[in-house]
């Protein structure tokens, strides 16, 4: 498993120093309802807007 999980959208709540995500968990899926054949076709469901 990954120690560290890296992340430059600074606009979640999940961001932190160093493009370190401190989610405690991370859930990705596929953004087309079907097997995803690269990144641009998956989703980060962990992500919550900074408030």
């Amino acid at each position: 498993m990954a120690q560290d999980v890296l992340c430059e959208v600074n606009s979640c709540k999940h961001w932190g120093a160093g493009n370190k995500c401190n989610a405690s968990s991370i859930y990705v899926v596929s953004n087309r309802g079907q097997q995803a054949r690269n990144s641009e076709e998956t989703d980060c469901k962990t992500f919550e807007p900074k408030l």
